[in-house]
Formats: C-alpha cells, sequence, structure tokens
C-alpha cells in the first residue's frame, strides 16, 4: 500500500476558475529580461532604435543551460536597462516602446519537425521553459541523453496554490494544444505512457482530460487529493508513479520526465504556428483587486497593468505577490515585468496577509510531521542561528523545496521557511570555501 506524502491543506480560493482568459490590449512599453530561466541569461542581439515585431528574436541563447527571447509586440526597442528581477538579482532588460498593432515577424512558421533532434531544435528555438515557476529551458528537460530510460511523461496540473488558475484555464481551454504535443513528444521520444497528475478541486479539467484519455490509450488522468504540494516535483511523481527521487537526482534518474501542464500546450501551439513564448496566461485575484480574471499579457507588460485591466484595487493591499501567497514574491513595485514563468498577481488584503505574532517554539513538531520531504525545519532554525553549516548539511538544508507548510502550520509563527532560504546561502557559501580549500591543499 503506497502513503501520500505530508502537506497541508490550504484554502482553495478557485474564483477565476470558471472565467476564460481575457487577452489584454498591448501595453505602451513592454520591459522584457534577458533572464527569465534558470541558467545563463540571453544575450541581446538588437540595439536601441530597431523595429522589432512580434516574435523578433531580440536574445540569444547563452550557452546549454539558457532559452531564447523574444519580442512579445511590435514597435521600436528604446534602450535596455537594468531591473530588479523577482530573485533579487539585477538583469538586463530590453525596453520596447509598442505600435499597438501586434504585427507578427514575417519570417514566423511552424517547424518542420520529423524526428527527436528536430523536435528538440524546435523545442529550443521556441523559447519555451518551464511555465508552473521553475523556469528550466524545455528543451534540456526532453533532450535524454545517452544511457537514461524514460518510460513516462508526467504532466503537472496539480496547481494546489490558493487563488491560481491559469493552468486549469490550459487544461479546460488548451487541451488540444496538448495533446498535439504529447503526440509529438511520444513519438520522438518513444514514450508510451502518459499520466496527467491533477488535484480534484478542478471538475471541468479533470472531465476534458478524461474525455481527451478515452480517445488515447497512452494518456491516464491520475486524480490527487487536494493537498499542497501536490504540484512539487518530488511529490508528484511519488503520488502518480510511486518512484521516490533521490536526493540531489531529476526525474530522468527514476525513468520520468515531467513538465507543467501550460509547458506542454505552449509546445503544441509553437508546432502548429511557429509563434515562440511571447505572453503568458495569468492570474489576478487577491481581495483588493477589484475584478479578478485570468488575463493574456505580453511578456514584458508592467503588472500594475494587469492589475488595471482586471479593475484596479477596491483597496489599498498590504502585499502584491508574483505566485501564490505560499510561495510567491512580493514585488516592490508595479513595474514588474510579466517574465515567461509569471503565472499570478495576487494582491492581498490586511485581513488576508496579517502576519502570525511570533512566540516561542513549543517542540508540537507540527513543521516536520507536515513537510512533504520529512525534514526538519526547527532543527533548521537552531543551525542557522547558531551559523553552523555543517550541521545544516547533515540536517539536508540543500533539499527543502522551500514550499512553506512549515510556517503555515507553526503555531509560534516563526518565519521557517525564511530562514530556510537564509540557511541556504550559508550552506552554499560553506560548501565553496571549503571546495576551495580543499583546491589550494590538492595544488601544493
Amino acid at each position: 500500500m503506497r502513503f501520500f506524502l505530508h502537506g497541508v491543506h490550504v484554502p482553495h480560493r478557485k474564483n477565476t476558475a470558471e472565467t476564460p482568459a481575457e487577452r489584454m490590449p498591448s501595453p505602451k512599453v513592454v520591459t522584457i529580461p534577458m533572464s527569465m530561466h534558470i541558467g545563463k541569461p540571453a544575450t541581446p542581439c538588437v540595439n536601441a532604435g530597431d523595429e522589432v515585431f512580434v516574435g523578433t528574436l531580440i536574445g540569444e541563447q547563452n550557452g546549454f543551460i539558457s532559452a531564447p527571447v523574444y519580442s512579445s509586440v511590435s514597435g521600436v526597442v528604446k534602450e535596455f536597462v537594468d531591473i530588479l528581477l523577482p530573485s533579487g538579482a539585477i538583469g538586463i532588460a530590453a525596453k520596447i516602446e509598442s505600435d499597438g498593432n501586434m504585427t507578427l515577424d514575417e519570417s514566423i512558421e511552424a517547424p518542420v519537425v520529423t524526428d527527436k533532434a528536430s523536435f528538440i531544435e524546435a523545442v529550443k528555438a521556441s523559447g519555451i521553459v518551464g511555465l508552473g515557476g521553475a523556469g528550466f529551458p524545455s528543451y534540456v528537460k526532453f533532450n535524454v541523453p545517452e544511457g537514461k530510460e524514460v518510460d513516462a511523461l508526467i504532466i503537472n496540473g496539480a496547481e494546489c496554490e490558493p487563488y491560481i488558475t491559469s493552468d486549469t484555464r490550459t487544461m479546460i481551454d488548451r487541451v488540444d494544444d496538448m495533446h498535439d504535443a504529447i503526440c509529438a513528444i511520444c513519438e520522438y521520444l518513444g514514450i508510451n505512457k502518459v499520466i496527467i497528475g491533477i488535484d480534484k478541486n478542478k471538475p471541468k479539467a479533470i472531465a476534458k482530460l478524461r474525455e481527451l484519455a478515452e480517445n488515447d490509450s497512452r494518456i491516464k488522468v491520475v486524480v490527487l487529493p487536494s493537498l499542497y504540494p501536490q504540484g512539487g516535483e518530488k511529490v508528484l511523481v511519488y503520488h502518480t508513479v510511486g518512484r521516490v527521487i533521490p536526493a540531489g537526482k531529476l526525474p530522468l534518474d527514476v525513468g520520468v520526465i515531467v513538465a507543467n501542464c501550460t509547458t506542454i500546450a505552449s509546445i503544441g501551439g509553437y508546432l502548429k504556428t511557429g509563434i515562440p513564448l511571447v505572453s503568458k496566461c495569468v492570474t489576478v485575484d487577491g481581495g483588493a483587486i477589484a475584478e479578478p480574471k485570468n488575463v493574456i499579457a505580453p511578456i514584458g507588460t508592467p503588472i500594475g497593468n494587469l492589475i488595471d485591466f482586471a479593475g484596479g484595487f477596491k483597496e489599498n493591499p498590504r502585499n502584491v505577490l508574483l505566485g501564490g501567497p505560499m510561495m510567491g514574491i512580493a514585488v516592490e513595485n508595479l513595474d514588474m515585468p510579466v517574465m515567461k514563468n509569471t503565472n499570478a498577481v495576487v494582491a492581498l488584503t490586511d485581513a488576508e496577509s496579517e502576519p502570525k505574532r511570533e512566540t516561542a517554539c513549543i517542540h508540537c513538531g507540527a513543521c516536520s510531521s507536515h513537510c512533504p520531504l520529512s525534514l526538519n525545519p526547527r532543527s533548521f532554525m537552531y543551525a542557522f542561528h547558531n551559523g553552523d553549516a555543517e550541521k545544516l548539511g547533515k540536517l539536508r538544508i540543500d533539499i527543502c523545496m522551500e514550499c512553506g507548510c512549515c510556517s503555515f502550520v507553526c503555531p509560534a509563527g516563526k518565519p521557517l521557511v525564511e530562514v530556510n532560504k537564509l540557511a541556504k546561502g550559508i550552506y552554499r557559501d560553506y560548501l565553496a570555501e571549503k571546495k576551495a580549500k580543499e583546491e589550494k591543499e590538492n595544488a601544493k
């Protein structure tokens, strides 16, 4: 008998699940970062004053773990600027003044795909990255190296954070695009088993996917309990195929590829049209939003424009997040652009985001018992405050996925997930210093 990994029951608040996405008008200016993916930033390949169109390449892939970047509007490149990225890093971005016409680049055409190599090249050229939040270049994930055997594609439809429904709309509105990508992946990668994991609070999406599975015997829909963080990669793999991804390993190491449902749909769309990733469906919600909705926005659109398109604020927000309340990042201002992996803008009221009053730890163990990876956040906290990087390593701080379950359940209001993030930094520094010391000793 297989047991479900731990997690927490969070409020669903899927207010926009029944709301088809609306395409917003072109903004006057978009700011498109060269770094919207894990790995090296793209290298700018246009200059200030250049005319661009929707789908014009403006940033070339820079290395194996990287992805190209395309203009999301037609207009003129005004300048390249440094901007603060959600990660806290400073990155280069192209500021493009839109002409409002959204004219498609005349060079765009559907790719010719005949085998695995041309499929991988197509996914690489699309600029598509993991759209569930990670931002890992998708072509790398599908480029299965020699010696690795993959027998299943797992599609992540477990959109488990409160408020967010952009993936839900993908599974309802873009099921044909999803199927086109599934067929291509099965044909060119030799995969004959496709599992779509979806939590049970999405009945319309489940019905759509089951209809798809009825007509394609390779596809199986696995309905999962509505438990956060059901969409975590390790959690999803265990709950769908019963395989455990060891610490430091990838899904490929247990014979599966995991991809977000919107990533899959975007690949299917690109194979049909040749239009690269230039727009994103974003849920705009939260108690401070006047008219919550799903919005299709050009990449680079200031999030303030999305909020205006959703009726603006009905009251002053306490926090505006990119993403949901469990793993989202608070933004400094509303000029922050929509990026490739932006799935939600959530504006929370005082009542929704009032922080817990921090008190003394009562050693209840709730943080450990709810951690999906059976880690010990309380011990992380003590090791962090003691500056004990070696202890953090022994406790496996490196595999914490920062889901926030520990902070959510802590009755003492301890900022455990924030501590975990800082503790990872201490541990990385410790490893770097240890490596440098070993190299110096070996050089003697």
